[in-house]
């Protein structure tokens, strides 16, 4: 998936621990030629050819997905859009950028964005982009997704204790052989050699957002990579998202949302959904967190 993901179990054994990490091997991959729009093959892909055109049919599991990616795009405003895929590329964060694209450029980027365009028939479980152009893709939901779905897998393989991380997305279950909670380091952005707490997981996901690797600064002001799919401005104010979920898909896309929203709508968006809390870090490193979490700084 252009990423890398490292899995741990907790086996009796070398030879039953490569067994079961085999399995989440073949069903990332499994998943990637499924939700992939690099793969050609792949039913996104097929879904993005035909936009404007024609309904497609996928599998349960893609559309299922899909519903769920709309379902949090409603929740948010749309400050989370799987059609961000459709938006044209004026932003550009390699250092090589040196003055602001114009209004008129920025708004024409995001016109084919718009999750109310994503048309899905329940009873044919089709899939339909209404517009020529448009896109999707699950570049801020897949790593989250396929990581849950790891987790089911071994789980159900009768893995008792174990952590999936997708490129940062973590998802664990279980403890650690000495009986101790797994635990996640949330860093300090501004200084990623330090970490400001240790926070247990037990059986759930944790998924850190960061934009302080990705930044432009342009007439005085910093801008990061993550874009806000409705205006196409990249967001400002926050330099790191931490969530915390029962599942990865869902903290994947809160995330990025919160990123887009803000402290302050994302906060009392987060305060408002049941068994999920956030930690988030703005420009001036001063960290904001939802109403139920403790930390223990380091």
């Amino acid at each position: 998936m252009g990423s890398r993901f490292e899995i741990t179990v907790v086996a009796k054994d070398d030879s039953e621990a490569n067994q079961f990490i085999n399995l989440a091997i073949n069903e990332i991959s499994r998943i990637e030629q499924l939700i992939s729009s690099w793969d050609s093959k792949s039913q996104t892909s097929e879904i993005n050819r035909n936009a404007g055109l024609s309904a497609v049919k996928v599998d349960a599991e893609l559309f299922q997905l899909i519903e769920r990616a709309l379902h949090i795009s409603k929740l948010t405003d749309g400050a989370f859009d799987i059609s961000y895929a459709s938006m044209d590329k004026v932003w550009v964060f390699d250092g090589s950028m040196t003055a602001m694209p114009s209004d008129e450029e920025i708004l024409k980027s995001v016109e084919k964005i718009g999750y109310k365009n994503i048309i899905l028939d329940q009873k044919k479980q089709t899939v339909f982009l209404k517009h020529k152009g448009m896109k999707i893709g699950f570049g801020a939901i897949g790593k989250g997704y396929v990581a849950d779905k790891a987790k089911a897998l071994l789980i159900s393989n009768g893995v008792a204790s174990g952590i999936i991380n997708a490129s940062g997305d973590l998802n664990a279950w279980g403890k650690q052989p000495d009986g101790s909670p797994w635990k996640v380091a949330i860093t300090n952005p501004l200084n990623q050699n330090k970490i400001f707490a240790m926070l247990p997981i037990k059986n759930g996901a944790v998924v850190t957002s960061g934009n302080y690797e990705k930044r432009v600064l342009l007439n005085g002001k910093q801008y990061t990579h993550i874009i806000d799919p409705r205006t196409g401005y990249p967001s400002t104010g926050i330099v790191s998202v931490t969530i915390f979920a029962p599942k990865a898909e869902v903290a994947d896309a809160l995330a990025t949302s919160v990123f887009v929203m803000g402290k302050s709508t994302g906060l009392d968006r987060i305060n408002q959904l049941p068994n999920i809390e956030c930690i988030i870090i703005d420009d001036d490193g001063v960290i904001f967190k939802s109403q139920n979490i403790e930390i223990t700084s380091q």
